[in-house]
This record gives C-alpha cells, sequence and structure tokens, in this order.
C-alpha cells in the first residue's frame, strides 16, 4: 500500500513540474531565443566591428613611432570641432588611434586616426564600450534596454526562469530506473525525435546555461543591487575606505566612464584638487599611466570640470590587467589605482564571471564555446515550440 502510495505521489510531482516546465519554458522561449541570438552575437564584437569597420579601426603598421598623443587629439579637433573627452591610443600597431569628442551639436563621436600620420580615417557616434553603432544595438536587444525599466525586469525574470527551467528539466530527463532519460538522440522522426533534441541538448547544456543566468544577473536593478549592497556591506565589493584620503564628486563612477569594474559603478567620481592650476598636458598624463604599466587598449577620460580628473581604464581579455586609474587633472598625482586583486572576493568572483560571460577571459575558446551553448538554447526553444505545435 506504501509503495502503491509513493509511486501516486512521485507519479502527480512528475505530472507537476512537466506541466510548469512546458507552460513556463513557453513563457519565456522568445526572450530566450533573443538573448541566445544576441548574446551569440556580442560574443564577437571586437572581429565583427574589425571587419564590418576596418577603413576606420585597422591600419597599415610604420616603421616610425606614433605621434604624440596631443598631435593625435588636435588633427581629430581640427576636422570636427568640440570639446576633447576622451582618448584611446592604438591598442596595437595595426590599429587605429580613437579620439572621442563633444560636438557643438551635443553629440559625442568617436574619431579614429592615423597614429603614425594623423591622417583623420572617419568618424562613428559614439557607441561606448560596445564599439560600434550596430554592436550597441544588439547589446540593448540582448538587455532589452529599449523597454526601459519594464525591459530590465522581464530580463531579470527570464534569467531567474532559465535557472528553474534548467533545474525542472534535468528532474523530468533523470531516468529514475527507466529508459527514459538518454544521453543520445534515438528517435528518428516526428515529436519523439524533437522531444528528444529537447532533452539531450538541454542535459549537456544544462550547466552553461545556469552560468550565463548567473552571470548576467549582476546587470539588473532588482537582483545584482542586492548583491551589490550585500557585498559592499560584506566589505566584499570594494576595499574599505575606497576614497576615504580625497574629496568625492556625487557622480557614479559607472555614468562616468564607458565601462567600469561592476563593483566600482555606484562609486563616486574623486575629485581634483581646489587651488588654482594649469591642467596636466595629455602628453604628461599618457606617459604617466604607461609608466605605470597600464596594459594597452587603454582610454584615457578627460576631466569633467575643474574638480574633475583624468581617468585611465582598460578591461583586456586577460582579466587580470583590468585596471582604473584616477589623477588629479592638475598635479598628475594618482589618486587610486584599482586592479582585480584590489577588489573585494565577490568583486572579483563578479568580474570573472562578466568576463566569461562576454567571451573575453580565456580568448576564442570561450567565445566558441558559449557560441555552442547559445546555439543551444535556440535549437531547445525551437524544440518546444514544435513539440507544442504538434
Amino acid at each position: 500500500m506504501t509503495d502503491t502510495t509513493d509511486r501516486a505521489a512521485s507519479s502527480a510531482l512528475y505530472r507537476a513540474v512537466w506541466r510548469w516546465h512546458f507552460i513556463a519554458g513557453l513563457l519565456v522561449l522568445p526572450f530566450v531565443i533573443l538573448i541566445a541570438v544576441t548574446g551569440g552575437i556580442y560574443l564577437f564584437k571586437d572581429e565583427i566591428n574589425n571587419v564590418a569597420y576596418r577603413a576606420l579601426r585597422i591600419v597599415v603598421p610604420a616603421d616610425t613611432a606614433a605621434l604624440a598623443p596631443s598631435r593625435i587629439t588636435a588633427s581629430a579637433l581640427a576636422a570636427h570641432p568640440g570639446t576633447l573627452k576622451a582618448y584611446q591610443p592604438a591598442p596595437a600597431a595595426d590599429r587605429a588611434a580613437e579620439v572621442k569628442i563633444l560636438g557643438e551639436d551635443g553629440l559625442k563621436n568617436a574619431v579614429f586616426v592615423n597614429p603614425y600620420s594623423g591622417a583623420v580615417l572617419g568618424t562613428l557616434w559614439d557607441a561606448g564600450a560596445s564599439g560600434s553603432p550596430a554592436m550597441h544595438v544588439v547589446r540593448k536587444l540582448h538587455s532589452l534596454e529599449y523597454v526601459g525599466w519594464f525591459g530590465n525586469r522581464v530580463i531579470e525574470a527570464v534569467a531567474g526562469w532559465m535557472v528553474l527551467l534548467t533545474a525542472t528539466g534535468v528532474y523530468l530527463w533523470w531516468p529514475r530506473g527507466k529508459k527514459v532519460g538518454t544521453a543520445t538522440i534515438r528517435a528518428t522522426k516526428g515529436r519523439p525525435w524533437w522531444r528528444d533534441l529537447h532533452a539531450v541538448t538541454g542535459v549537456y547544456t544544462a550547466g552553461f546555461i545556469v552560468f550565463l543566468a548567473l552571470t548576467g544577473l549582476p546587470w539588473s536593478k532588482v537582483w545584482g543591487g542586492y548583491f551589490y549592497d550585500s557585498a559592499t556591506a560584506l566589505g566584499l565589493g570594494m576595499p574599505d575606505g575606497y576614497w576615504s584620503a580625497y574629496p568625492a564628486s556625487t557622480v557614479p563612477t559607472g555614468e562616468a566612464l564607458d565601462r567600469t569594474p561592476w563593483i566600482m559603478e555606484k562609486q563616486p567620481m574623486p575629485t581634483s584638487g581646489t587651488a588654482p592650476g594649469v591642467p596636466a598636458g595629455i602628453d604628461q598624463v599618457v606617459a604617466r599611466v604607461e609608466g605605470l604599466g597600464i596594459a594597452p587598449g587603454y582610454a584615457l577620460n578627460m576631466p569633467s570640470g575643474e574638480t574633475g580628473v583624468f581617468t585611465a581604464s582598460v578591461y583586456p581579455d586577460d582579466i587580470t590587467q583590468e585596471r582604473v586609474i584616477h589623477l588629479d587633472q592638475y598635479s598628475g598625482e594618482v589618486l587610486y589605482d584599482a586592479g582585480l586583486g584590489d577588489l573585494g572576493a565577490l568583486g572579483r568572483a563578479a568580474e570573472w564571471g562578466i568576463s566569461i560571460h562576454m567571451g573575453q577571459a580565456f580568448g576564442l575558446a570561450n567565445q566558441l564555446i558559449l557560441l555552442l551553448a547559445c546555439a543551444a538554447m535556440v535549437a531547445m526553444c525551437v524544440a518546444g515550440g514544435v513539440m507544442w505545435w504538434t
């Protein structure tokens, strides 16, 4: 009697989980496809940008040294008058320098300059960390930012549901002593084939799906906000006394820079000394930060106003070289120099997770593995949709 009751209870639980998994899966299906497709594209944003905008980004290496930053930025400003906002030296011998200028029309543009000749190669609307307007659109679609706060909440909910769908999917697949859990697609056609495709693909990619969902959540408002506040409260985010030795502004670092370590985004930008002085020249500041050993590919943001600071930041594929350096705009004094090792345990974990999530940390292997995971998610959604339709 007990055995029969146990089997009945187990069967009822299985049917309940199956119904929940099926209905919830259908609800999030279009969003998972959107996330997977845009995420798969964005993994290769640098490669795509270099091909699509080759005439702007790629130059022929010269035997001569690159021009001084002051000459490169002057060339950009002569072609596109406005206010200099940021300068990115050529990250490699065959790459152009990038100068960001706030134009007189109020638009911020990225001007590409040949670092050897000073010739202006062209201009794009400044897309920040995305690198191009096209990749900016892909990134906005990936996070549903076009829909505002509501889109962010939807994506956050979908990420959470993906974890639950993965757990319930594994539960439904589990053999339980029967031949219902398979590691290969055994059916040859019809609905059983789509069922096997959905189940087998899900089992092999379950870990990747959960990883992508969890490492994407730090960008969300609710879950990410709680995680941020908890990491800070526990002393595992930013070190104590972040700006204790210097006055701080009311501008969050995340708003002032195109990209900053996630755990630093809400921290205020420092301010330069209030004593009258002549701002340091860009050549001097570039020499200073490069003398500190900052990795190639960094960008130097100009001071904003009389109390603003110079900020050099870099986020290379090698996450251990991630770095942010703030300098007083008058004295050139280093106000703060933070690398990955200076962050708390949760801050470092978040940076590693984000770097892997974006396909950076382990190069091409990282990109290809996550691309396969994205393709698997699309295949599972298609299979699930076909099962529902048939």
